[in-house]
């Protein structure tokens, strides 16, 4: 069963989930007996149908929400360069500087590699400080790969070397704390970008907050529209994990890479999270 029949269904489950869809119904789109898409549903998405219905209603998204609500409140409450941040303790980003900025990834090589997840082909991007770029494909495409690096690296030189990529890739989705050492990120954005991608990585896993509380976080109450497309400038996907952040009220907002992805995102970190 490939990807995008899996997103077929979790797009229909995300827009009918009022309607409680059966088993043998989504079975049935998926063109298997229902205990063969049983199994292979779990497989992808790491829970069950019945149970990923109940992560993407309404009222649990706002359970989460306040449940959250201070997460991100005790980060400023040590400040955002504070000790035991997720960031200090697990990631080391580096931003590039406004000269390199400007040169737009010139002189700079930058490898890749891409790997199926259960969220799909992913593309990962790698050079000699890190991690430098994690993007989504639709379908698998050394084309599309480069094209996704390019938009944020537009001058690079940028190949095609798998076993560069791999332990990015075999690591993708261990808590960072299972790494053994810090993950490098190296990033290309503007300084309000990069205040906002550092922010992003203080929500925990199986946590969710909103675009408001993320302005706030970052000392910027009245520039939610603005943290708002800086997150959907990231580009590290997963790593940064920009799909933790949705709109008040429960509503889980836009995605870069596709609301049914982001859906199973959060499903797949909330079933973690209460096992």
């Amino acid at each position: 069963m490939r990807y995008e029949q899996i997103e077929t269904i979790i797009q229909h489950l995300g827009d009918h989930f009022q309607d409680q869809s059966g088993l043998d119904e989504l079975a049935r789109r998926a063109g298997m007996s229902p205990d063969h898409f049983q199994r292979v549903f779990k497989k992808w998405v790491g829970i069950s149908p019945k149970q990923f219905l109940k992560y993407l209603t309404l009222e649990y998204a706002k359970s989460r929400l306040d449940e959250n609500q201070s997460v991100l409140d005790s980060a400023l409450d040590s400040g955002l360069s504070g000790p035991g941040r997720l960031h200090d303790l697990f990631v080391s980003m580096e931003s590039i500087t406004p000269g390199e900025y400007k040169a737009g990834g010139a002189g700079l090589t930058i490898e890749f590699g891409m790997s199926p997840t259960p969220f799909g082909i992913v593309v990962l991007a790698v050079c000699d400080r890190g991690l430098c770029g994690s993007f989504f494909l639709p379908e698998l495409s050394e084309q599309l790969a480069k094209q996704a690096i390019e938009e944020y690296w537009p001058l690079a030189r940028i190949e095609r070397n798998d076993s560069r990529a791999a332990p990015f890739a075999k690591q993708l989705f261990k808590p960072l704390s299972a790494w053994g050492k810090k993950l490098p990120l190296f990033v290309r954005g503007t300084n309000f970008q990069v205040q906002v991608w550092k922010a992003l990585l203080e929500i925990p896993s199986g946590s969710l907050c909103t675009y408001s509380s993320l302005a706030e976080a970052i000392g910027r109450p009245t520039a939610t529209r603005a943290v708002a497309s800086a997150v959907g400038d990231n580009p590290i996907s997963w790593f940064i994990p920009c799909h933790r952040v949705i709109r008040k009220g429960g509503n889980l907002g836009g995605y870069r890479w596709g609301l049914p992805r982001k859906k199973v995102m959060l499903a797949w970190e909330a079933s973690l999270k209460e096992a």
